[in-house]
């Protein structure tokens, strides 16, 4: 139907910068990190299901990838928008869990600078572009079905930020460029003072967000219902069909008036007879009744200017943590317009460049006002605070710092905020706090010049200065487990059993495994019934190769067929 000439190659346009195939190939490298629970700078831990996360995001995403696949319903990250000033994060793909660990002073050279990108720099984009690439092709994996991601940035960097999501999500998939005006006052030293910053709104797939179009939107508008009748209070709206002809609206006449109308002269005849459209002075209306307002949802725009000033928000930090500890956050209702947007009301959220907090504080300020049952996952590198500024004079070594006390200060405030309404109290404020680290597992080296070395590491291969709970962690995260599942504890012939999932999943690290330990599993299994079990042991816990047969077939008496050990 086209003709005989069809173009079947590649188009011609690209877009490509110095390192993509790189960057590209790191978003497939497995990690060899983990995440070491961090209980003294969580809060409720036993209780809460938010999560923070003290580490470089790209590992954390990687480590994140089995957990929390298709699960996580909104993202929202406020990179650095690399202004020239700003840190941008200085990947080493080689290694670059080393590097993470060398940058925060956890390896022999301490104290290394975290350079800023500078606009001297050759590949000034491209650094940008390497670093953003991977951590949203991960982040995409972690998308539901119907997940979206926003992404808030400014001018330098927008053009390229959009042909990279573009590529990673597709461009079908964009939902709107949001302009947010972020501040008020006037810079004099500009030509045109810029007073705003973008924000990318795109879906996994926009297909399904616009199917489901009727449940996603802001809040309604619910003053004005000032008429009542016999089906309750009701205002009047317009009926006629905005557009007209170029939006195929029907054009007739209607009670002595003539236009383009919203409805069918048939549909528009029935609603006149029911009383749903009614005839004014010179126009017709239809009651638009209240109760149908409030289970509806009001269309967002693309121009965001609501008074979500970042000046406002950090006057409010300030307030919150007693210093002026973070520049420039976000303001809270501005996270509060997205989580709205989204239709978040029981779903899982991620910020991986987590700054200040504020889309944890959004998350527990929203819950508190409408019931909702949000839970958060923050990441954020722990990077050096500047000397001569106020948090660290406050005392915050690292920006990670002053995240986790934004979200333990906030939560508290909301809680004190809505202490009359009713179930407050039981408002999940807190988080499981994690740092990234090397695994757990001792790796093999290789080197024939150290042979010997790396046999009593194989035969002895947990690190001597990780805890249980360090290696229970990591199992979590290689079998895919979330990192808030119910985890129960009991001594069982004096060593600790930790029951994960109601049952699904029992595991002993013990250094001596007896076989009271696996007639004690085997009990306790059917106590829970789960309706699949599993047994991880910690294998230099048996004497010998017998103790782990003999271990495998007393669980198997109580129907346990999966026992492995580490």
């Amino acid at each position: 139907m086209l003709g005989e000439n069809v173009e079947e190659k590649d188009e011609y346009y690209r877009f490509t910068w110095a390192g993509k195939n790189q960057a590209r190939l790191e978003a497939n490298k497995p990690t060899t990190a983990t995440l070491r629970p961090n209980k003294a700078d969580s809060k409720d831990w036993d209780t809460t299901s938010n999560i923070f996360i003290e580490g470089d995001n790209l590992e954390v995403l990687k480590l994140l990838q089995k957990s929390y696949a298709n699960k996580i319903k909104m993202i929202y990250i406020d990179p650095p928008y690399n202004t020239g000033k700003d840190f941008v994060y200085k990947d080493n793909y080689a290694d670059n869990l080393g590097n993470y660990l060398e940058l925060t002073g956890q390896l022999d050279e301490s104290g290394k600078k975290i350079s800023t990108n500078t606009e001297s720099d050759g590949r000034y984009h491209s650094n940008w572009l390497n670093m953003m690439y991977p951590r949203l092709r991960l982040a995409r994996n972690l998308m539901t079905d119907d997940g979206v991601i926003f992404i808030s940035i400014d001018d330098n960097e927008v053009h390229n930020l959009r042909k990279l999501c573009d590529e990673i999500f597709g461009e079908d998939n964009l939902i709107a460029q949001i302009c947010h005006k972020a501040r008020a006052s006037v810079s004099n030293d500009k030509i045109i003072s810029s007073n705003h910053n973008h924000i990318l709104f795109y879906a996994k797939a926009k297909n399904v967000i616009f199917d489901n179009r009727k449940n996603i939107g802001l809040k309604p508008n619910l003053e004005g219902f000032d008429k009542s009748d016999e089906n309750g209070f009701y205002k009047l709206v317009p009926v006629d069909g905005p557009g007209g002809a170029k939006k195929g609206n029907p054009h007739y006449e209607f009670e002595g008036i003539t236009g383009y109308w919203r409805f069918s002269k048939e549909r528009m005849t029935e609603m006149f007879k029911n009383g749903q459209v009614v005839k004014t002075t010179n126009n017709l209306q239809q009651k638009y009744y209240l109760s149908d307002a409030k289970n509806s949802r009001r269309t967002a725009t693309t121009w965001w200017d609501e008074n979500l000033y970042t000046s406002t928000a950090t006057a409010r930090l300030k307030t919150l943590l007693g210093s002026n500890a973070f520049d420039t956050p976000k303001p809270i209702e501005l996270l509060e317009k997205m989580l709205e947007l989204s239709n978040t009301q029981n779903s899982l959220i991620l910020d991986f460049f987590a700054g200040s907090g504020t889309t944890a504080h959004a998350v527990m300020q929203l819950n508190a006002e409408d019931g909702g049952n949000r839970k958060c996952i923050s990441v954020q590198l722990p990077e050096p605070t500047d000397e001569k500024s106020e948090a660290f004079k406050a005392g915050y070594a690292t920006i990670a710092e002053i995240t986790k006390e934004r979200i333990r200060r906030a939560g508290e405030k909301i809680k004190q905020d809505f202490k009359d309404k009713e179930g407050i109290e039981k408002l999940d404020v807190g988080f499981k706090a994690f740092k990234l680290d090397s695994s757990n597992i001792v790796a093999w080296d290789g080197n024939p010049d150290k042979l010997a070395e790396q046999l009593d590491a194989f035969a002895n291969n947990i690190k001597t200065d990780r805890t249980e709970e360090d290696i229970l962690f990591e199992i979590l995260l290689k079998y895919g487990l979330d990192l808030t599942v119910a985890i129960e504890e009991k001594t069982i012939a004096g060593q600790k059993v930790y029951s994960v999932g109601l049952g699904t999943l029992f595991i002993c690290l013990a250094n001596t495994i007896t076989p009271e330990i696996s007639e004690g599993i085997g009990a306790w299994k059917q106590e829970l019934a789960p309706t699949r079990c599993r047994v991880i042991y910690k294998d230099t816990g048996f004497n010998s190769d017998k103790d782990k047969v003999n271990a495998m077939q007393i669980l198997k008496r109580f129907g346990v067929e999966e026992v492995n050990s580490i």
